[in-house]
Parts: structure tokens; sequence; C-alpha cells
């Protein structure tokens, strides 16, 4: 059965070091597991590892698709295997490293995302009503049918919300249902799934520091510049966080300092939800960084110790 690490946490925790150390002892390689790091010329706003960096590790799903691309779980769940495929051909350990916890546990359980028909007349119905009426309007509909999916997926992702309220339709059964039952599959790998964790504190503190840092290294000349592109506001890449908040400003909503303040608030909201989501799933070992000293190289010690023996 095929090996496979997977490293996430809460945004800012510090995975991407962590993992650059553990892929170079362990002879590994890093496949992304960011829904946003995939696109080209948002690198500031997505903290997209540079390559000083990655330090010679070999990272996978990064920077590919242009802004104006649709990205999706099918998608990333297609291109994972595809890269855990090369990567054990090659002898090397492959090691998912991110904090989108949905796309994780579709890769895990392989979990079979087939659409239920063809016809997308509701889904239509739906993308004018939420032209319309706003997003929010559509989330309470999905908070009606499926409160635990509601919960799930916020209010501005648009997609997920339509997906959820289109498979109820076409099903009469909650898409959180489908998914707790592909969730029962069991994986075809063998897998150690590491959760970093720290103190709430300590990592809202991390996040609004890098709030600054991002705004530092020119956030606001980055989505400047991805205006020029023409991208359209309902693209996926825009829902990304710091980028719509950017967005705000430049059209005139509210000023630069409102602008960064939600950056940083909607950021810790993100954190918390998904400590949430890591703590709903199962198999999961919990590292957390306190009970390490907030010392890398004894987390690696039993991040390793665990990988090699098994033994939590």
């Amino acid at each position: 059965m095929q090996k496979l690490i997977v490293l996430t946490g809460p945004t800012a925790v510090g995975k991407s070091k962590l993992s650059i150390e553990l892929a170079k002892r362990i002879g590994g390689e890093i496949i992304s597991a960011d829904s946003m790091q995939v696109y080209k010329y948002m690198d500031i706003g997505t903290d997209k590892i540079t390559k000083e960096k990655m330090d010679g590790v070999p990272h996978h799903l990064i920077d590919f698709l242009e802004p104006t691309e649709d990205f999706n779980v099918f998608m990333f769940q297609k291109l994972v295997k595809e890269a855990i495929n090369d990567i054990a051909s090659r002898g090397k350990v492959p090691i998912i490293v991110g904090g989108t916890g949905f796309y994780i546990q579709a890769v895990l359980y392989d979990i079979d995302f087939t659409e239920t028909d063809e016809d997308e007349t509701y889904r239509h119905e739906l993308e004018q009503l939420a032209e319309k009426e706003g997003v929010h309007v559509l989330h309470e509909m999905l908070q009606e049918i499926d409160p635990e999916s509601a919960l799930a997926i916020h209010e501005n992702n648009s997609k997920r919300v339509i997906r959820a309220l289109e498979y109820y339709k076409k099903t009469g059964k909650p898409i959180s249902e489908h998914n707790k039952e592909q969730h029962e599959r069991t994986s075809p790998y063998d897998f150690r799934y590491f959760v970093l964790t720290d103190e709430r504190k300590t990592l809202y503190s991390r996040i609004d520091k890098r709030v600054d840092q991002m705004m530092e290294e020119g956030l606001l000349e980055e989505v400047k510049e991805l205006r020029k592109l023409n991208i359209p506001k309902t693209a996926t890449s825009m829902q990304s966080l710091g980028y719509r908040e950017i967005m705000g400003y430049l059209d005139g909503e509210y000023d630069l300092e409102r602008a960064v303040y939600l950056i940083k608030l909607n950021t810790r909201h993100f954190a918390k939800r998904q400590l949430t989501w890591f703590r709903r799933e199962r198999d999961v070992i919990w590292i957390d960084k306190n009970n390490f000293d907030h010392n890398d190289d004894l987390i690696l010690k039993e991040m390793i110790r665990i990988y090699e023996q098994g033994n939590v």
C-alpha cells in the first residue's frame, strides 16, 4: 500500500518550514493542498513559497493556473493522484501539505464526486438568484435543508453552496450525508495525517504579523496588477482571503486601514474554521507545538518516529 504523509493545520501555524525539513530528512516531495496557491501572479496574498525557501525540495501543484480559471476538488483529486504516482515512481515519499481540509479528505478517502446528472438548469437558477439577491440568500436556503453543510461551507463560497443545494434538489438527501458515507470508505493509502496546532493567542498574533508583512511586501500592488487582467469577481481566485478585502478597498467600499483589519479578522475566523474541521476528522495525529516548546527539531523527530514505527 502506498505510503503517504499529510501535514496540515490552521493558516500561519508554520507548516511550510516544517514540511521542507521533513521532506529533506525522509526523501520526500511536497504536494500543495492549498486551493489558492495553484494560481499564477497570486504570490504575496497566498503566502506562496519561494524557490529559495523550497531549499531544493520539489513542490507540486503550485503556480500553474491562470486566475481566470476555475479550480475545484475534482481537479485537485485527479492531479494529486497523478503527483503521488509520479513521486512514488522515483522512490520518494509524497507529503501533502496545506490547510484545505476538504481537499485532503477527498484524496485520503478517494471520495467519489460523480455528478448526479448533467442537467445544469437548477444551477443556473441559483447563480442568477445569487447575482440578484446576494450569496447570503443561498446560504440561508442551505441552512434550512442541510445545517451541517451550512456550518462547513462559508457563505462566500458560492460554488460549494450551489453544489450542496443542487445535490439536495437532485437526490433528495443532504450532501453532508453523502460526504459522511464517502468518509466511511477505507483509504487506498497507508497514511499518517498530522495536524500541527498552537495556542490560539500565538496563532492569532502570527496571523496579524503575517498580514502586516504581506502589506509591506506589496499585497496592494499585487491586487492592482490582478485587476488589470479583468478577472470576474465571481472567479474562484478572487474569493481568496486578502484579495477580496483589498478589492473592496480599491472599489471604494472602505479605507485601507479597514481592509487590513478585515483581512486579519477574516483570517482568524478561517483558522478557527480549519481547526473545527480537523477536530471532526478521524485518523488525525495532533501535534501541539506547545508540547515541544516550539522546537521544530523535536517535532520533526516525533513525526518521523510515528511515520517509521506507526505508533502514536
